[in-house]
């Protein structure tokens, strides 16, 4: 049997060991596009903080762990899948087949329609190779202009911190990580920031970046401000890597669509991690999840399947956990809320405290913090449980804080204790 994996990330190097558990006989292949071992995007800020070596970013040891494996990487671009021939044509000229194949090619950055993007100065924070690019320009007392403060631009934004770099932040929302936090959370972490000597800029785009003197750029707001910077790093959201599957016929959307055992349209072919869009655990939809606990179930699921032993997604919940300069946030499921749901909220602003819960019924479906890091772990617990709160869920709505209390209790009636 030979397996092909396309994709070098946590899902592919998952699948690729849970094969080779699964299948000892098979011959299994990941193929990557860039010059790295397999490493994961999320060790990047380390590296940039200069918490660990470049090395420290590598998934496995690449000198040993694949070859005793007996794992082939290959590093080169797919340029084509042929589902009909069940074989793959890479940029070398080369061509592969397979009995199985995994795509994971995982997500790419969105580039926002900006004059200037091309200057040297000028750099998204995805790639090893994006990395030493930033390390060379962010030196410490250097200006440096961050665009986008969502999920990932915050995490850059803790890094460049670290880095000593004089920091501003440029967001379109009207608050910072609006797709993770509401208003008054996403209001804290800006406040925090200010206090924390970073200029952040909400309700606010870039109109064009421009070339100036002594290697430096400027950056024209839409509010009419300028910014001089040696380093622009853009965050403005990601896009899953579906291109190579165009006249594949394999069905896709804003991701690869797969059912439960993660088996695209085309019974070969399975996808998995950030490129598939898979079932969502709050809602039972097919969304695209770009978090890498996903990545790394979605490459296990694959993997079983793949290998004859079935095996089925059963859903994952969104969830983040942002340590932003010392401040943390942290969202779970439908943090939103539910229509006709209930919710409860604390809100000190001058202690940077909010917590805020949301309710289905007398379940707990969603929820946010911001500095009550006592609570992270309860949460998740209790939306991925589907614990009836009983009683406890109006004590909840008096006092969320009382979280920890529901959970023992709620568990301990269940027999979980």
């Amino acid at each position: 049997m030979q397996h092909i994996i396309i994709g070098a990330g946590p899902a592919g190097v998952i699948a690729a060991e849970t094969l080779r558990k699964a299948d000892p006989a098979a011959q299994i292949a990941i193929i990557g596009d860039e010059p790295e071992p397999p490493y994961s995007r999320m060790a990047i800020p380390y590296y940039l903080s200069d918490n660990i070596e470049e090395s420290g970013s590598y998934l496995r040891d690449p000198d040993r762990h694949f070859e005793a494996q007996n794992i082939e990487l290959v590093q080169q671009r797919v340029d084509e899948v042929d589902t009909a021939a069940k074989q793959l044509s890479l940029a070398d000229g080369s061509n592969r087949v397979y009995d199985k194949l995994l795509i994971a090619t995982g997500s790419r950055p969105v580039s926002p329609p900006i004059p200037g993007l091309e200057l040297p100065q000028v750099h998204s924070c995805w790639t090893l190779e994006d990395a030493r690019n930033i390390i060379k320009l962010a030196q410490p007392g250097s200006s440096v202009v961050l665009i986008g403060a969502g999920f990932i631009g915050c995490i850059i934004l803790e890094a460049l911190v670290k880095r000593g770099v004089k920091l501003a932040v440029i967001e379109t929302g009207n608050r910072m990580v609006p797709r993770m936090l509401d208003e008054k959370a996403g209001g804290l972490l800006d406040t925090w920031c200010r206090k924390e000597g970073i200029d952040v800029h909400t309700s606010c785009s870039v109109d064009g970046i421009t070339a100036q003197a002594d290697n430096q750029v400027e950056v024209s707001l839409s509010d009419g401000g300028k910014l001089g910077a040696a380093l622009v790093i853009t965050a403005t959201g990601v896009k899953a890597n579906i291109d190579l599957l165009e006249g594949t016929g394999i069905n896709t959307d804003r991701g690869i669509l797969v059912n439960r055992r993660m088996q695209t349209s085309s019974p070969d072919v399975y996808a998995a991690g950030d490129v598939a869009q898979g079932v969502d655990f709050s809602t039972g939809n097919f969304e695209v999840q770009a978090i890498q606990p996903t990545a790394t179930d979605h490459g296990r699921i694959a993997a079983l399947n793949m290998a004859g032993q079935g095996g089925e997604h059963h859903g994952t919940l969104n969830m983040n956990v942002l340590d932003t300069v010392g401040l943390v946030s942290c969202s779970f499921g439908l943090w939103m809320g539910v229509d006709d749901g209930d919710s409860a909220e604390l809100y000190n602003s001058d202690e940077y405290q909010y917590i805020n819960l949301q309710f289905d019924g007398d379940h707990l479906v969603g929820a946010s913090s911001v500095g009550k890091t006592q609570h992270i772990g309860v949460l998740r617990g209790l939306i991925e449980s589907k614990i009836h709160l009983g009683e406890w869920k109006s004590r909840l709505m008096q006092d969320p804080t009382a979280i920890m209390e529901a959970y023992i209790a709620c568990t301990q009636e269940l027999g979980y204790s």
